[in-house]
């Protein structure tokens, strides 16, 4: 290699001996595997390893399973002792640690340098350590493999989002962002901020981010821009302050992990599944009970369960539908906006009359969780069809002040698209043919599982 940057806080933010430096990663990264998922992108924090190093390991367990096919990382973090313009990467060849030389993949950061706003400047990387604490990490779970390493000054999201478009790849590419959340707040404090930003990274909404809220919040926005194109969803693995891991709660630093995966694909445990039909059960009881709505506290589920989501709840009897609503932007932490729906689906689908606590029994339960729907460019019916993804897509239709939905579980009754997007607008008030240059699609994906009465 024709040049290599040493390491600026190795001894200070993590060990220096690489015998030590092993033992506190294996210790970090110690998982039964149970957030394994096939993650394209992690975000995992910065500081010293006593403080966050617990909260980096549970995002970087939940991708080493991933290190077979992973060669190639592209990792962005904010700059704190440099200011500058744009995006920054270094001129060396290799980044070393105490474990070894990280290979610079050269090509990569050659084919985003002509983007406007990209620029060699090392000078930002000295003493920066907002790159360099996630190196040993990567190495211990993933071995070999060579790095992209981006450094984000002031600059637009939509820099950081072109620059993932080029660098996205495939399955041999992971993206890093590297941030910390609320900084030096009361714990308690720090503890709804920091639940605050992970509800808003969890939404895909950037614009509600800032630095008070993460340092890193310029690559964070930039990276779920890239989410929302592509239709990820994003679930938050792990959320403490340096309070919970060093025991100082007067002035606290925040730190969370969240994994990113395709929507089509992505799932809850079945763990997590079967909490939530349970919780679903238990509102469908309480509304025929009482008429009401059960009251949940998001903070008594584990945190899959608490991300902001959009759901459905299907009730059905005998295989007939008997009630389902929903709703269609994340707004309350998922197993409320579930037990709320299954109350809602009990007792106001005007389809039908309020359920009776005797057919509880024998109702079965299914939920539906939204991913975030993404606009179509459609010019009519015609086009519509044709981008339809039969069995894979939801569709919503916006004509005006005509709407209606459709989940993915109606391909069943009606496989054809041409009868679901003629049902569709029939359901949305409109004639079944008709077609008009107002016409508004979005398609969404779903992650459904039923539960049978009990």
């Amino acid at each position: 290699m024709a040049s290599l940057r040493a390491p600026t806080v190795a001894g200070t933010f993590y060990p220096s001996d690489p015998v030590a430096l092993g033992h506190m990663l294996a210790g970090f990264t110690a998982t039964d595997g149970a957030a394994a998922r096939p993650y394209k992108a992690i975000i995992a924090p910065h500081a010293g390893y006593p403080y966050s190093g617990p909260i980096a390991g549970t995002a970087y367990a939940a991708i080493r399973h991933l290190a077979p096919q992973i060669r190639r990382v592209v990792l962005l973090g904010p700059t704190h002792r440099f200011g500058f313009h744009g995006i920054a990467a270094p001129s060396e060849d290799g980044l070393v640690t105490p474990l070894g030389v990280v290979p610079v993949d050269r090509p990569a950061l050659d084919s985003v340098m002509a983007l406007p706003g990209l620029q060699v400047l090392d000078a930002a990387f000295a003493g920066e350590h907002a790159l360099e604490v996630h190196l040993p990490f990567l190495q211990h779970v993933l071995g070999e493999f060579a790095v992209v390493p981006l450094l984000v000054g002031s600059t637009a999201p939509q820099l950081v989002a072109a620059v993932l478009e080029r660098l996205w790849g495939g399955p041999e590419t992971l993206i890093v962002v590297s941030s910390d959340l609320s900084h030096y707040q009361p714990y308690d404090a720090a503890r709804q901020t920091d639940l605050g930003t992970s509800q808003a990274i969890e939404a895909l909404q950037g614009d509600r981010l800032s630095g008070e809220r993460a340092c890193g919040f310029l690559p964070i926005a930039g990276l779920l821009l890239r989410a929302a194109a592509l239709d990820l969803r994003v679930t938050t693995l792990d959320l403490r302050t340096s309070g919970d891991t060093s025991g100082e709660r007067s002035q606290v630093v925040g730190y969370g992990a969240y994994g990113f995966e395709e929507a089509a694909s992505a799932r809850l445990s079945d763990e997590h599944r079967q909490c939530l039909l349970d919780a679903a059960r238990q509102g469908l009881a309480h509304a025929a009970a009482t008429g009401e709505a059960l009251t949940v506290t998001p903070e008594d589920y584990p945190l899959p369960l608490r991300a902001l989501r959009a759901s459905f709840v299907t009730l059905t009897q005998a295989g007939q539908l008997r009630g389902c609503i929903g709703t269609i932007l994340p707004g309350s932490p998922l197993v409320a906006d579930v037990v709320q729906n299954a109350f809602r689906a009990a007792m106001h689908d005007p389809r039908f009359g309020a359920i009776t606590r005797e057919e509880v029994g024998r109702t079965d339960i299914s939920v539906s969780i939204l991913s975030h729907p993404r606009p179509m460019a459609i010019t009519g019916t015609a086009d519509l069809l044709a981008q339809l993804r039969p069995h894979v897509d939801g569709l919503i239709l916006l004509d005006g002040s005509h709407q209606s939905l459709f989940l993915p579980s109606v391909w069943e009754m009606l496989p054809d698209p041409a009868l679901f997007v003629a049902h569709l607008k029939q359901k949305a008030g409109l004639p079944p043919h008709h077609d008009s240059a107002n016409l508004q699609a979005f398609r969404f994906t779903t992650e459904t599982f039923p539960n049978a009465p009990k």
